[in-house]
């Protein structure tokens, strides 16, 4: 299942995120494809409803684009200035879902369920105090931890960070803009610090949460972290610098000055923080532009040796759209090219049956033409990055976010 932005018929967002979320499924079964289909989230916003309202912001009228996930049976599809809106395995829309009421702010659009505890953790971020809160969701969908994070600030904090013994926050340039009108009230600033915040994955961490500065940039997506051999926090993912950010932000809007592609000089980095000197190292650790990392989600908040992501043109052409995969033990970078104006969506890693190793599995993509009105889902090998089979699409899916491999047993063991 893929989550994107596809607005109504007639309809023109103010920016490419404002669009209304459609949910698109592809069914496989014993080697082939049953069916696909696809479902706008029935929100209020989806019948014009506006977020503010007399009384505050209406957290249930949401574009609810981002992702889709799916925890203790139920499927959610998620953004991140609203609360989640539960769906049919069929992609109908069953609702809000508040978690009995115990989510009373937004809800991130990429929360991490811990591979070891079936928790679920995630946050609610806000340019109004208070600016973080911070959740843990048991394995059978009960909130049974809230913590607002002191010292947060009104920085976008799209995605975070879960280790063994951590939960890491990150806070970029970009923040709070009251003056921007693109319908997305977010821009960079200089004068916000960024900043990676570190707090201790127990019941009193919020009150040991420590921040630590780093150089000017914003991540949207983390590709991992984890603890070293030596106790330190290794952070890894894409980040923009401020020429990358305007250029994208740009593109996003349709303004004059856009970069030629949705996403523009996002470089890998790799953030090592050590809790002891209170130091951080940082350095880019490729000049490929790459989004949407991924990884096989068992060795989240481990040390992982493959991480998987997107690649795009940069301004001067160089890279081109294809699904990488990097071995970060020897280094080695390896790019599956999908071929001119054919962009690809973010690889969800599937483990294969019977697994023996971590890249032992498949990576699917929905690969969107932009020149000719075609979609295919995408199959590759994990291990080598072949293809192993392409799954053509009835209708054209528009270049997308966020989705997931969600097994049937994960909805028919529902405790619900």
């Amino acid at each position: 299942m893929r989550n994107g932005h596809n607005p109504k018929p007639g309809v023109t967002p103010t920016h490419w995120f404002k669009g209304s979320g459609m949910v698109h499924g592809i069914r496989l079964r014993e080697g082939r494809a049953e069916w696909y289909r696809n479902r706008w989230v029935h929100t209020p916003a989806l019948d014009g409803a506006p977020y503010m309202t007399e009384r505050g912001p209406d957290l249930t009228a949401s574009t609810a684009g981002t992702h889709v996930i799916e925890h203790a049976g139920r499927l959610l599809a998620l953004c991140e200035a609203n609360v989640p809106f539960e769906l049919t395995p069929d992609l109908e829309t069953v609702g809000a879902h508040d978690f009995n009421g115990r989510l009373r702010t937004a809800m991130t659009a990429h929360p991490k369920e811990d591979p070891l505890t079936g928790e679920l953790h995630f946050f609610g971020s806000s340019p109004f105090p208070p600016h973080l809160v911070y959740y843990v969701c048991d394995a059978k969908g009960e909130i049974v931890h809230t913590a607002e994070i002191p010292g947060a600030t009104a920085s976008l904090k799209h995605d975070f960070a879960l280790t063994r013994r951590h939960v890491v926050f990150i806070e970029g340039n970009v923040t709070f803009d009251p003056a921007e009108h693109s319908g997305i009230p977010y821009g960079w600033s200089d004068q916000q610090p960024a900043r990676i915040g570190i707090m201790p994955r127990t019941d009193d961490g919020a009150r040991h949460v420590r921040w630590f500065s780093i150089e000017p940039g914003n991540m949207l997506h983390v590709a991992n972290a984890y603890e070293d051999g030596q106790g330190r926090i290794v952070l890894e993912g894409p980040t923009v610098d401020r020429e990358g950010f305007q250029l994208s932000w740009n593109w996003w809007v349709g303004a004059p000055e856009r970069g030629t592609e949705p996403n523009t000089r996002s470089y890998t980095r790799r953030w090592v923080i050590d809790m002891a000197t209170g130091t951080v190292d940082e350095q880019i650790i490729d000049d490929l532009a790459v989004e949407f990392p991924t990884l096989n989600e068992d060795y989240l908040g481990a040390e992982n040796r493959y991480q998987y992501a997107v690649s795009f043109p940069d301004q001067e052409g160089f890279g081109g759209y294809g699904v990488v995969k990097y071995d970060r033990t020897t280094g080695a970078r390896r790019i599956h090219q999908v071929g001119d104006a054919r962009l690809p969506s973010e690889a969800v890693f599937v483990p294969a049956a019977g697994a023996t190793s971590e890249d032992d599995g498949y990576l699917l993509t929905v690969v969107s033409d932009l020149k000719q009105d075609a979609s295919q889902l995408l199959v590759l090998d994990a291990s080598g990055l072949d293809r192993v089979a392409t799954v053509h699409l009835p209708r054209r899916v528009p270049a997308g976010i966020h989705g997931s491999w969600i097994p049937d047993s994960a909805l028919d063991n529902s405790e619900r």
